[in-house]
């Protein structure tokens, strides 16, 4: 999620500072929300979302293709 369109501006780091790079709804306090899942998942779990709210599936394709990318792990 661009954290500009994160209605919590994004996640919060361990101090409660915002994140600049995790969205609030992966990352809260510090800590991955489900520190278990995958990038694949992840990829599935946003394109399920955007089709649910109207995307065309080629679209929510486009739109999930950079989150294998994103930095993992501890922040």
């Amino acid at each position: 999620m661009p954290l500009k369109r994160d209605e919590k501006g994004g996640g919060t780091n361990a101090d409660g500072t915002r994140s600049t790079i995790y969205c609030s709804h992966c990352f809260e306090g510090g800590c991955f929300k489900d520190p278990g899942m995958t990038a694949a998942q992840m990829q599935d779990l946003v394109k399920g979302k955007l089709k649910g709210f109207g995307f065309p599936g080629f679209m929510a394709v486009f739109l999930t293709k950079r989150i294998p990318r994103l930095k993992r792990g501890s922040p």
